[in-house]
Formats: structure tokens, sequence, C-alpha cells
């Protein structure tokens, strides 16, 4: 007998924190509103940091990634867990979309896919390539740079084309360590903001408009963005359920990431299938929408199992 039907999965700032902001209390209450929703549904459920060496994973039938928004930071480690801990419960989304939604590259599949993505260069580790050299390919006057393997804008910039020549040697420091992606900056991340759309089981929930504050192009509230329910086009629903039904098998929870690109066309910016903000708090059905798709999936792993 399993001690726990789910496990939530979050790191170590937000297990117990000693210190608090508005911040970390939103983390908590979108936690919190997940948990009850398993209460409601009878499961048994707790919440752990994902890099917690004392816990027994085989000790959960499953585990449901949320705020674990520490990993990128250490990324072999989280790497090696996310290979053993996937043969002791069985992790939500699964261990397989998990491992694909971790680097960005998964774009070119979806552009494979005649999904539409803002054009993008993928640059290889220690590749050595000259930055100015790739803008001036692409006519690029402003580009953005970010890994591969990211969050929370971590090692992303912008750079217009004056500022390039003097980026050359934080650029090369940069890919000497791990991939980037180079892309052509989006003005309307700026000016109109991006929409972030949320499904559950492939299906549209809620979303929400993420804004830069002022005199910055990073839309997360880490660096003072702000976030707004909206009610999103007919379009763009469809381009993001779309864009979720290509996946197989479907994911429990994701988030589809859009702006309307330099020509004012949508595109998707990120597909986040790991740990994405939901925004529970902002759709009052929301964390019950999930619970319940968990539990369907517990009820038939106790079935086979059985």
């Amino acid at each position: 007998m399993k001690d726990y039907d789910v496990v939530l999965l979050t790191d170590s700032r937000y297990v117990n924190p000693i210190k608090s902001n508005d911040y970390i209390e939103n983390v908590l209450k979108e936690d919190e509103l997940l948990l009850k929703a398993f209460d409601k549904q009878n499961l048994k459920s707790t919440k752990k940091d994902w890099n917690d060496p004392s816990f027994d994973w085989e000790s959960t039938k499953t585990a449901i990634f949320r705020s674990t928004w520490d990993y990128f930071d250490q990324f072999p480690i989280f790497e090696n867990w996310l290979d053993q801990v996937h043969k002791k419960c069985k992790l939500i989304n699964s261990y397989g979309q998990i491992k694909w939604n971790l680097n960005k590259r998964y774009l070119q599949d979806l552009e494979s896919w005649k999904i539409p993505i803002p054009e993008s260069v993928f640059v290889h580790q220690n590749s050595n390539l000259i930055l100015k050299k790739i803008a001036k390919e692409k006519n690029w006057n402003h580009i953005v740079i970010k890994p591969t393997i990211s969050g929370a804008a971590r090692l992303t910039y912008q750079l217009e084309s004056h500022e390039i020549d003097d980026f050359q040697l934080k650029w090369i420091d940069l890919t000497n360590q791990e991939e980037f992606i180079v892309q052509e900056f989006q003005k309307n991340v700026v000016k109109t903001g991006e929409i972030a759309i949320i499904l559950f089981g492939g299906k549209y929930s809620h979303a929400v408009l993420k804004k830069a504050k002022k005199g910055d192009f990073r839309v997360q509230d880490d660096f003072g963005g702000t976030v707004e329910k909206i009610n999103p086009s007919k379009d763009l629903i469809t381009l993001a359920e779309k864009t979720i039904q290509k996946l197989e098998p479907i994911p429990f929870y994701s988030r589809v990431d859009l702006i309307l690109n330099n020509e004012n066309s949508p595109v998707i910016m990120e597909l986040e299938l790991i740990e994405p903000e939901l925004w529970f708090r902002f759709k009052v059905d929301a964390a019950k929408k999930l619970g319940l798709l968990v539990k369907e999936f517990i009820n038939n792993l106790n079935s086979y199992s059985n």
C-alpha cells in the first residue's frame, strides 16, 4: 500500500518558508488550491521539494510538477533525479513529455507540425558563432537570446544592432556553457503583452495577459510583470487546442504562451508542460478540473494493478 496517491512537487523555497512576500504567497495559494482539489477527490496528497533526499518516491503512486522553479539552476541534478524517479512513481505530466519539453528545441517539432512559432536560430554549445553574423544574415536589427534549457527569463537578453558587437565576448562565454536560441525581438511582447492559455486535458480552461513593467521586456512577475485574466479570441483558443492535440498522450495540464509577432500574426512563444504557473486563483473550477483528471488517472492505475 502506497502512503500517498499524489505528491505535489515544489522546490525548497516553497516548503514552509520562514519569510514571505506577495510572490511567495501566490505560489503557496496556488499549491494549496490544488491540494484542496485532491482532498475533495479523496486523494492522499502531500507537498515535497523534488530534491528532498529523505523522501521515498516509491511511497507515492504519482507526482505532479508544480512550483519546481529551481531545476534549471541545477539541471544535471534534476535530470538525474527525473531519470530515476519515473521508475518509482508515475509522473504528471508524463516522463516522456517532461523530457521533451525541457529543451526549447521542441519548437522545431512544433514548426514541423505547421504550428506557427517565431523564426529561431539554435546555437550549439561551444559553436563559437558570431552573434552579429546571425543577426545580419537574418536581417534582424533587434534580437533576443535565451538558453534552450531555462525558465524565469534566466540568462535572457535583448540586444539592438549597435549593442551586439560589444556583447560578443559575453556571448562566447554563454555559449561555451550551454545551448542558446536567437530570435528576432518581438515588439508586441512589450507593446501588447503575452497571452497565456491554460488547458486541462487538452481543453481550454482560462487565459491571462502577461505584461512587462515599463522599461523591461520580461513579462514574468519575478521582474515586476503584471498579469490579468482575459477572454482570448476563438482563433487563439483554437490554435492552443490544436497544438496540444498534436501531443500523445494529451497532457493533464498545459500552458500555451502566444503573442502577435512583428507581422501581427499569432505565434507560439513557448509550450509549457512541466511547471507552468496555471493561475488557479483566476478560475474557480480550474484546480477542480485538474484534480478530477488526476483522480481518473489514479483510478485507472489502481484498476490496472488489480
